[in-house]
């Protein structure tokens, strides 16, 4: 990496540590000012006593846990902690009381299936075949078997290891969680599905239950898929795992397309027979929804969580659990963005940044506000690390472990965070962002002071824009082309 620390070249130059002090100190009142709230409002919201993180003086202890909780499609603002007006989400607002609250987190890319490749396995989706998919749509590529992972990683260290939801890395035969490290599958292998019939985008059944030593097969369950996680997830919670530490990745599929919400069983009947009848993208829904059905969805996501946080608290884990919670990319339609510009499938803000919780109450004090840019494979690095797994010298980690900023106070070094998708780039270094979109333009964004990205700072730092465009190619030259 460079030894050049991007800073200001203008008198309005701010430290990587006071930006982050301010961040924390006005975070309440600075989401009230982007949203318009009053800051009353909004510290109820955050906390009124979030403050900026510090890590705690406590070392040792068992190694935790982990419940890595995913939604999906939902936007950086759409839980009431981040500042969205009209969804209430008291249960990751609690979350989020008691723990960490990033507000510069990032998804490894802007789709499904990229993302989450970039999570098993730590690394850019360009390492592999199967990432450059974006996202998987055929039974084609899928997470090759013998790549390691983070859950046959921690595994291999001790850990028993789960993954209840959206799979999304591939089909049956030759792909699938079982095959991948996870000890127990049970969700869907596609990258959407019909809440109640399980019907996914080739009008195939897409609900399976599965495990190493037995394979996957069809699960019969007509509820909705919500409350079908949610109680899988609290009883995996709750279960004896014989001593050993264990891993749930929890992916729900809510807030993804169609929109129907618990109950909305006439909508999900009619969305079946236009499947049943071979309309292409019935699943895709375009033609229904709403920001009030989009709210419904998303306050439903929170009341599960809470949910399967209550299991966990019962099952006397709590504290010794580390819980994640963020979205697998940037919101769609309906979703709450503010002030970010761009959506799900974009490399601007709104379709990379995403809100990210982590409480772990053995090690990680509660009501603070972390600014440091991270991204989904840091977080790999970082849950192998605690969790006592070497990764794999032939494949080597793009992401850097979090474990010393988080539990020993050490300062991040500044580095690169790097995105690549079909037609753009970016690439942030510090408070700058480098970005090309589809029309092949190059633009700077100073993401301290224009987290928007509306003023491009191009013209008037072209050393900076030159020096990040080149950080991006060196990067781009290790990994796969796209065919």
């Amino acid at each position: 990496m460079s030894s050049y620390k991007p800073g200001r070249t203008s008198d309005r130059s701010v430290s990587r540590l006071s930006r982050r002090a301010f961040g924390g100190v006005v975070g309440a009142s600075a989401t009230a000012a982007a949203v318009g709230l009053p800051a009353a409002e909004a510290q109820a919201r955050t906390g009124a006593d979030e403050r900026p993180f510090r890590a705690a003086a406590r070392r040792g202890g068992r190694r935790p846990n982990i419940l890595f909780i995913l939604g999906d499609d939902l936007g950086w603002a759409d839980l009431s902690s981040y500042g969205s007006p009209h969804i209430r989400t008291p249960n990751l607002d609690r979350l989020a009381r008691q723990g960490v609250r990033f507000t510069d987190a990032y998804s490894g890319s802007a789709t499904c299936s990229p993302t989450r490749f970039s999570l098993y396995t730590g690394r850019f989706p360009g390492r592999t075949k199967g990432g450059l998919a974006e996202p998987i749509a055929d039974r084609s590529v899928g997470l090759d078997p013998t790549h390691p992972t983070l859950a046959s990683l921690l595994r291999d260290a001790g850990y028993a290891t789960a993954l209840i939801g959206k799979w999304h890395c591939g089909y049956l035969p030759d792909y699938s969680p079982t095959k991948s490290g996870w000890d127990e599958f049970f969700g869907n292998f596609g990258g959407a599905l019909e809440y109640y019939s399980k019907l996914g985008l080739a009008g195939e059944y897409d609900l399976y239950k599965g495990a190493v030593r037995e394979g996957d097969a069809e699960y019969k369950d007509l509820r909705y898929y919500t409350r079908v996680l949610t109680e899988r997830a609290s009883e995996y919670v709750r279960r004896d795992h014989g001593g050993r530490p264990w891993l749930l990745n929890l992916n729900f599929t809510t807030p993804h397309w169609p929109w129907i919400a618990d109950g909305d069983e006439e909508q999900s009947a009619e969305i079946v027979r236009r499947i049943k009848a071979g309309e292409k993208g019935a699943l895709q829904h375009r033609d229904g929804g709403s920001v009030a059905k989009y709210k419904e969805m998303v306050e439903d996501l929170d009341r599960s969580i809470g949910e399967v946080l209550r299991a966990l608290k019962k099952s006397g884990q709590e504290r010794d659990t580390l819980v994640f919670f963020a979205s697998d990319n940037g919101g769609e339609r309906f979703s709450y963005n503010w002030p970010l510009s761009g959506n799900k499938g974009s490399l601007k803000e709104g379709g990379i940044r995403v809100p990210t919780i982590v409480r772990w109450p053995a090690r990680i004090d509660g009501g603070q506000v972390s600014n440091e840019p991270v991204y989904t494979p840091d977080w790999t690095a970082t849950l192998l690390e605690i969790g006592g797994a070497r990764p794999d010298r032939a494949h080597p980690l793009d992401g850097t472990s979090l474990a010393p900023y988080l539990l020993k106070g050490e300062e991040l070094a500044e580095r690169e965070l790097f995105w690549r998708v079909r037609g753009e780039r970016a690439l942030r270094r510090g408070g700058w962002k480098y970005y090309r979109g589809k029309d092949g333009a190059d633009q700077l964004f100073d993401l301290d002071e224009d987290r928007r990205e509306q003023a491009d700072r191009a013209a008037a730092e072209p050393r900076i824009l030159a020096e990040l465009r080149r950080a991006w190619e060196r990067t781009d030259e290790g990994l796969l082309p796209y065919a």
